[in-house]
């Protein structure tokens, strides 16, 4: 399987989702599945059902996890030397040309991308377009409404 990049937040943030599920979820679900047990038949019973669909859902993220951490290639831009460039785990200030809006974005691994939070996804069209560019290049990013200019602005390895 080959390496995915990720960020050490978005290492520690799955770490510790991973800590949930298995020390707080898996118990709960294990919980309710042995109490809908003792309601007796199982063919009709409700919550027996809801609850082993929930262990089902809880397993498969566990395991989505785990596969996701052990191969993980985590980057810690703030242990590079800052060369200017745009690279993964970079933040990066850039400036729409045509509205003049300043935006700062921080490029992350697929699992980590909120847009809303202005982390954007190594894979998506606006970092494609970042990477290996530098403070005052101009980059053209393809939107679905067309063409955007962007100035860089600032890159900065936080």
């Amino acid at each position: 399987m080959k390496q995915i990049p990720m960020t050490l937040l978005g290492a520690e943030s799955l770490r510790e989702e991973l800590e949930f599920l298995k020390s707080v979820r898996r118990p709960k679900i294990i919980s309710d599945i042995a109490e809908a047990r003792a309601h007796g038949d199982l063919k009709e019973n409700a919550e027996y059902h809801a609850a082993r669909e929930q262990q089902g859902f809880c397993e498969g993220r566990i395991q989505d996890i785990e596969a996701k951490l052990s191969n993980a290639q985590i980057i810690d831009v703030t242990k590079m030397p800052n060369t200017g460039r745009v690279i993964f785990g970079a933040t990066v200030k850039v400036m729409n040309l045509e509205t003049e809006e300043e935006v700062t974005y921080r490029i992350v691994g697929d699992d980590e991308a909120d847009f809303k939070q202005n982390l954007i996804s190594i894979n998506s069209p606006m970092a494609r377009g970042l990477i290996g560019k530098e403070a005052d290049d101009v980059v053209v990013i393809k939107a679905p409404g067309g063409d955007i200019e962007f100035e860089i602005l600032k890159v900065e390895y936080l």
